[in-house]
Parts: structure tokens; C-alpha cells; sequence
């Protein structure tokens, strides 16, 4: 709802929800009471996940972003500040490019890898071509261009000679004899 369509019970119980999410991510790491081991998640980070599976972050974020809803900005502020209680930015920041730097070496030596195995099939495949090159061009049908009868011309050329063909090319032109010359 609109912040003008809200009656006060509905911006007390938005009130009570961002104050209880504040109050569950204020409870302190207990490492004994966890009993967890390396790797594992702790009961922070699980709250964590479940409220993003949940979407909750995102109305988090549309609070803070949202001109409309200022009166929840310090609510707000002060529960992401409890989601990244124990990261300090250098771990953060260290978290993204370490896992994309191991990534990006470990890729590139695999692409590496299938470039040499590429080149080495092109090299084998060279090898067993014959040596004599194949005059052969093609042969190609010319669409909507018709031959004799209703059947459409075959050019036994390559493309590159296609700009030049006309129904004359490879008829000996017609001797006119000396007298009738112009």
C-alpha cells in the first residue's frame, strides 16, 4: 500500500517487523554454543539465507531506496549494518576477486589447452590433404534466372566470377564478314 492508503495499524506492524528482524540479527555469535566446523555456515549467515530466499532483503532494499518510505531509513540502516557485522570490507572485497581470479586462471588454462588440441588437428588434418590443389569450384543454381525451357541456369564457376556471367559467356560471337562491317 501507499504510504497514504496506510492506516496507523499497518505502519505499526512494519514498525514491529523491521524491529524484530533488527532484534534477531542483534543476537551475538555464540562459538561454543554452535559446536560448528570449518566451512560451515554459522547460525548468522543461516538467517541471513533464509531471508533472502525469503525476499526479505529485497523489500530491505525498496525501504531504503524508496523516497516514499523514509521514516524507515534508520531501521533499515541499522539492520544491514547487522547483516555485515562480522565481514570487514577487505574480506568482502577479497571474497569476489579471489573466487573469480582461481576461476579465470583455471579457465584460460583449459581454453589454452583446447587451443593446442585444436592446432594439433588442424596440423594432422594438412598432413593428410593431397598436395595438388582441386580446380573444382562448384556448381551453383541460379534462382529466377532461367535457362532454356523452364529450368533455372547452372553455373559451374565460383561466386566470384557470378558478378560477370551473362547467357553469352563462352559462345564464340558471330563473324560478320568484311564487306558488311559497319
Amino acid at each position: 500500500q501507499d504510504w497514504e492508503q496506510r492506516q496507523e495499524e499497518d505502519t505499526l506492524l512494519i514498525e514491529r517487523i523491521l524491529l524484530l528482524l533488527r532484534n534477531v540479527l542483534h543476537v551475538p555469535p555464540d562459538p561454543t554454543e554452535e559446536q560448528r566446523v570449518d566451512g560451515d555456515a554459522t547460525v548468522h549467515d543461516r538467517v541471513l539465507w533464509a531471508l533472502h530466499i525469503s525476499g526479505m532483503d529485497d523489500l530491505l532494499k525498496f525501504l531504503a531506496s524508496a523516497q516514499t518510505e523514509q521514516q524507515w531509513a534508520l531501521h533499515v540502516l541499522e539492520i544491514i549494518s547487522l547483516m555485515f557485522r562480522d565481514q570487514s570490507p577487505e574480506e568482502l572485497a577479497a571474497l569476489g576477486q579471489g573466487q573469480a581470479g582461481a576461476e579465470h586462471g583455471e579457465d584460460t588454462r583449459e581454453l589454452q589447452s583446447l587451443r593446442q588440441r585444436e592446432l594439433a588437428e588442424k596440423r594432422t588434418r594438412a598432413l593428410q590433404r593431397p598436395y595438388r590443389h582441386s580446380r573444382f569450384g562448384g556448381s551453383y543454381v541460379l534462382q529466377g534466372l532461367k535457362a532454356i525451357g523452364d529450368r533455372d541456369v547452372v553455373f559451374h564457376q565460383g561466386l566470384h566470377n557470378l558478378k560477370r556471367y551473362s547467357h553469352d559467356l563462352g559462345k564464340q560471337p558471330r563473324r560478320v564478314p568484311r564487306r558488311r562491317r559497319a
